[in-house]
């Protein structure tokens, strides 16, 4: 009996122990290399590798639980009101953010941090009355912001100084009175090239704030549809991004309109369409077309602006017809470098360096000065030797040719001394009785035995009447000519032996 009790108390011990470390191993705050669990999807949403749909859910608010790996977020036509602070602290790599067709009236000042890698945001069809300077300062990777149809009435001036990357922004079916143009100035330096202001409330548009802002922001800003007030200024402005392609314009001529009366709401006419009335504006400097600046390929060129501001306090800025920002000392390859007094160089002009140059002045981070505009096109040089252009060296080798042909056809000479000579008179048949014959493709309708015919050929005979000797004439002398010696004997003799060197048995083929 004492031997069995201290087996049973070691036996309890080892018991007790067992359970103590089974109890540590299990409990979550002591196990040292215990995974978390991973993140489940909503059930109100549907989840794929790198997206995250929970649009047309009536949610009120957003899901807690979101996967890590989403990229894309759509919470789309729901009932958001608003969002909390850090909410995206759970979606590291979330690069789109979809918040469109909800309630939101504004935005907290931490709404959108740790959400630094987000380039799409959409927040359109919400109810924000205005952009703040803190809504979206902390979206350092932002290129596109949509923010159409909401009820904006103010943008911060500053709203977008932090984003140096924003690309696009849509503020179009809001009710924008004013716009702080200076404000973007800075950001068409490096990328911005849509700003869409198209059916708000604008009354006035600065149009020297205008006309100093960067070509790249000029050609995809849309003011159309609003009841801007008609001034020659902006019918200026107006017809010459139009005449330079700005899409601005051409895309949407006809939807731009001015009001003409500003106590009359409903004045407005489409201005560029009907014209006429704004016939006697006349352009000033600022409307005035570029330099036209024509250069050859391969030569060095150096654009300089008239300018009186202080070189200290100024910095120097061109933009290429690429819509290429170049300050000093150059663009990348140093193809075009500008100088500190903001002169541009080209060290050998190519083909497409040709398009208008633009020269701004920087007196601040937000103060542009438009210098002057350069209209440079680059040219192939023309051979030395080409004196007459191809058409009029056609046009005077035709006319050679018809002269030639005229020629030819009427003022050709004679082939034969025989033919031109003047015809001699006829001997009596018993003089000379030579009779020759001239065969053509028929043949004749006396053939002789010596005769050949050949076709598309020319054969001329002499038939001799009387006598032959190795192929000439033996003329037979009449009874009124018995002196050999005569005139008239020795002229038919000479005549005779022309005629016989020259028509003999032997044919002559033409």
């Amino acid at each position: 009996m004492s031997s069995q009790a201290p087996t049973d108390t070691l036996w309890a011990r080892v018991a007790k122990l067992l359970l103590l470390l089974l109890l540590q191993l299990c409990t979550p705050g002591h196990a040292p290399h215990a995974s978390p669990l991973p993140h489940s999807c909503p059930t109100v949403c549907i989840c794929t590798s790198d997206l995250l749909s929970c649009s047309r859910q009536t949610l009120q608010h957003v899901p807690r639980a979101l996967p890590p790996t989403a990229t894309t977020l759509d919470l789309s036509h729901n009932a958001l009101t608003q969002l909390h602070d850090r909410w995206l602290a759970a979606l590291p790599h979330l690069e789109a953010l979809h918040i469109s067709h909800n309630q939101i009236k504004d935005l907290s000042r931490q709404a959108f941090h740790n959400a630094s890698y987000l380039r799409h945001l959409d927040m359109s069809s919400n109810h924000l009355h205005a952009v703040e300077m803190h809504y979206f300062d902390a979206l350092v990777s932002l290129e596109e912001l949509l923010l159409y149809n909401n009820r904006i009435t103010r943008v911060d001036e500053n709203a977008f100084a932090k984003l140096s990357g924003l690309r696009k922004v849509y503020l179009s079916w809001n009710k924008l009175t004013t716009f702080p143009f200076r404000s973007v100035q800075g950001l068409g330096n490096y990328s911005l090239r849509t700003l869409d202001l198209s059916s708000n409330s604008l009354s006035s548009i600065p149009v020297e704030e205008l006309a100093a802002l960067p070509e790249n922001i000029r050609n995809g800003l849309y003011l159309h549809n609003n009841p801007i007030t008609c001034s020659c200024p902006l019918y200026l402005m107006l017809q010459r991004w139009r005449q330079r392609g700005f899409s601005s314009v051409k895309d949407f001529f006809e939807e731009h309109t001015c009001k003409v009366s500003d106590k009359v709401p409903r004045s407005l006419i489409k201005f560029l369409k009907y014209s006429h009335m704004f016939e006697n504006c006349s352009a000033g400097p600022e409307d005035e077309h570029p330099v036209p600046f024509p250069v050859m390929v391969g030569q060095s060129v150096l654009l300089a602006c008239n300018t009186s501001l202080p070189a200290t306090a100024t910095t120097y800025m061109w933009i290429s017809p690429h819509h290429e920002p170049i300050k000093h000392p150059g663009n990348s390859n140093r193809s075009l470098e500008v100088y500190r007094n903001g002169s541009l160089k080209i060290a050998a002009a190519k083909p497409w360096h040709s398009g208008v140059y633009v020269g701004l002045a920087i007196n601040s981070p937000h103060n542009f000065s438009r210098l002057c505009e350069v209209n440079m096109t680059v040219h192939y040089p023309k051979p030395d030797g080409e004196t007459f252009s191809t058409g009029l060296t056609t046009l005077l080798g035709c006319i050679v040719s018809l002269l030639l042909v005229l020629v030819y056809l009427y003022l050709t000479p004679c082939r034969c001394l025989s033919c031109c000579k003047k015809p001699a008179p006829l001997s009596p048949p018993q003089e000379c009785s030579a009779q020759s014959s001239i065969l053509s493709a028929t043949p004749p309708a006396t053939d002789g035995p010596n005769r050949k015919v050949s076709a598309n050929k020319h054969v001329v005979f002499l038939e001799p009447v009387r006598e032959t000797q190795n192929g000439k004439i033996r003329l037979a002398l009449g009874e009124d000519f018995p002196d050999p010696k005569h005139p008239k004997v020795l002229q038919l003799k000479s005549d005779s032996e022309s005629i016989s060197s020259v028509f003999s048995d032997t044919p002559i083929v033409s």
